[in-house]
C-alpha cells in the first residue's frame, strides 16, 4: 500500500518490509494492539526485539500511541494526524469491551480536564472506561 510507505517516509523511518507489516496490522486493525498481537500476525523472522524495537520508534515518530492496561500491560493504537515525533495530541478517553476486551479509541470523547493541585504539573491524563461496546451489546 502506497500509503504505508508514504507515513513512514514523511516520519523520517526507512521503508522496511517489518515495519510496512506492522503498520499495516494498525491500519487494518478494528482497535488498539498488543505486542502479542503483533506477534501473533508478523511474519516469522521477525523478533519480539525486532517488533518492540518498530513500535518504540513508531510511538517517538508520532505514528502510534500507548495504551496502559489495568494488568499493567500496554497496548498501542494510531495516533491522529496531530501527533508528530516528540509530540503526541492523543487526548482522548479510550473504551476497553469487558466481552471481546477489544480497546477502542472514542476520537470524539475528550478527556476532561483535572484541576491539579498548587506545584503538580500534567504531563499525561489516561482515561479508560470498560463496559459493553456495540457489538457485543446487540
Amino acid at each position: 500500500m502506497a500509503i504505508i510507505a508514504e507515513i513512514l517516509k514523511s516520519s523520517n523511518l526507512s521503508v522496511t518490509e517489518g515495519r510496512k507489516k506492522i503498520l499495516s496490522l494498525f491500519l487494518n486493525a478494528n482497535g488498539a494492539l498488543s505486542h502479542a498481537d503483533i506477534e501473533k500476525e508478523a511474519d516469522e523472522k521477525m523478533d519480539r526485539i525486532t517488533i518492540y524495537r518498530t513500535l518504540q520508534s513508531f510511538v517517538s515518530k508520532g505514528i502510534i500511541h500507548i495504551i496502559p492496561t489495568t494488568d499493567n500491560s500496554i497496548q498501542y493504537a494510531l495516533c491522529k494526524d496531530e501527533c508528530s515525533e516528540g509530540h503526541h495530541h492523543d487526548k482522548h478517553v479510550h473504551f476497553v469491551c469487558n466481552e471481546c476486551h477489544t480497546t477502542y479509541c472514542l476520537e470524539h470523547v475528550d478527556v476532561p480536564h483535572v484541576k491539579l493541585p498548587a506545584g503538580f504539573s500534567e504531563t499525561q491524563t489516561d482515561v479508560i472506561v470498560n463496559g459493553l461496546c456495540a457489538k457485543c451489546k446487540a
